[in-house]
């Protein structure tokens, strides 16, 4: 039995809203989204909110190769770009498909879980 409900939902909103990570379209997104709760403009902010959470949302084959770039090494420093790069091509070797940073992993979590917003 699934334990995601609303509340939830939107506590992942709130969070992914304050993240470094989230690109500033998906920040305005979260924040008018939160606004549209309870609303009639909630059905329309629910659809904004999929829509930008699959736009946003990187792959592994998208940050990897930014990871082992010299931008990636500029923007997180030559180890720490490393790691991220190592990680990622460990989690494309499991299986997995998507970015693993907090807003990537909120994005995929809201889009597994958009029946509460449908």
């Amino acid at each position: 039995m699934s334990t995601v409900t609303f509340d939830t939902i939107r506590a992942k909103v709130e969070e992914l809203r304050t993240l470094p990570s989230s690109c500033p379209e998906l920040k305005a997104v979260c924040t008018e989204w939160l606004k549209a709760v309870g609303t009639d403009r909630q059905q329309e902010m629910n659809a904004k909110l999929l829509k930008e959470a699959e736009e946003d949302i990187n792959t592994l084959d998208d940050v990897i190769p930014f990871f082992e770039s010299d931008a990636g090494r500029k923007a997180f420093g030559e180890e720490t770009a490393a790691q991220l790069a190592q990680n990622a091509h460990e989690l494309k070797a499991e299986g997995k498909k998507y970015c693993f940073c907090p807003s990537c992993t909120i994005c995929l979590f809201i889009l597994e879980n958009k029946e509460f917003l449908l």
